[in-house]
């Protein structure tokens, strides 16, 4: 069985990767008891069930601790992925702001005074953290819904065993996506941007990619950063890894490091010595979906 665990910061976008899953025909159940998770899985298994989507947060309390060791002994039988979604504070705060929700951790008694949203986010974080640390982490702060929704139909087309490598690019003025495992900075490069004709396009655009492979400086960060990947690749798999995400940042995340997530997805995808590591790749451009952000 295909056992997905959806599992997050609250207000960073579960319920709309929840519907993704649905959307692709995935058995889903939202806000499950720790406790239960074995049995749900016992019951689908009967019923032939070979998907399933499950999303469990922070809201169970101290019970999340026993998350990890339950997906371990699930993988002895079942393939499993946990969908880690997260975003920055300030970003979670202004989404509560927005709906007037309470935090799932905000407790309110006549005896003791309310949590504080950002104490009860700083909570949340530490929760969680034994499942981030394990997960396939998806940082929602500049995303809007129709992109994550994006995101995870193509983390399905993901085969599942292997290690997947995630190219993003992303704009330094919106901030490093906070899943990146490996971050380059291309802002060194001549930039489009001042160019009247280039500034409107991408590095998905033609003219874009025309005046970018005739720059030397790009050619050879290019083959740097295409070098250092080659290079570190086998030991991110031997380490145990099923995810690796390679940021590539420039100023607004809209020419260089599109460009250069686009060369780099194209050479690793038809590089045939890496085919034997059981490699799986996904691209994305975080930048080139912009807001609205998502609601809680």
């Amino acid at each position: 069985m295909q056992i997905n665990l959806i599992t997050g910061i609250s207000g960073s976008g579960k319920s709309v990767a929840l519907r993704a899953f649905e959307d692709a025909g995935y058995d889903c159940v939202d806000n499950l008891p720790v406790s239960l998770l074995e049995s749900l899985i016992h019951t689908l298994e009967k019923e032939n069930s070979e998907r399933i989507a499950v999303a469990i947060d922070a809201r169970r309390g101290e019970s999340i601790a026993e998350l990890p060791s339950i997906l371990e002994n699930l993988r002895s039988h079942h393939q499993v992925r946990v969908v880690f979604l997260n975003a920055d504070t300030n970003t979670l705060v202004q989404r509560f702001s927005e709906t007037r929700r309470r935090h799932p951790l905000s407790k309110s008694t006549t005896q003791t005074q309310s949590t504080t949203l950002i104490e009860a986010i700083d909570n949340e974080r530490a929760l969680l953290e034994p499942l981030r640390a394990q997960a396939h982490s998806i940082d929602t702060s500049n995303l809007p819904s129709h992109a994550l929704r994006s995101w995870i139909q193509d983390l399905l087309k993901d085969k599942p065993l292997g290690l997947t490598v995630v190219f993003e690019s992303f704009g330094f003025k919106k901030g490093v996506p906070s899943d990146a495992d490996l971050v380059f900075d291309v802002r060194c490069l001549p930039n489009p941007h001042y160019d009247k004709v280039l500034r409107p396009l991408t590095g998905n655009d033609e003219p874009v990619k025309e005046f970018l492979e005739k720059i030397p400086e790009v050619i050879s960060m290019e083959s740097d950063i295409t070098q250092f990947i080659e290079k570190w690749l086998p030991q991110y798999i031997a380490d145990g890894r099923s995810y690796l995400t390679v940021a590539i940042g420039c100023t607004g995340g809209q020419h260089r490091s599109v460009y250069l997530v686009n060369r780099l997805s194209e050479y690793f995808r038809a590089n045939k010595e890496l085919n034997t590591l059981q490699l799986n790749f996904l691209d994305r451009h975080r930048e080139l979906d912009s807001i609205p952000a998502i609601k809680v």
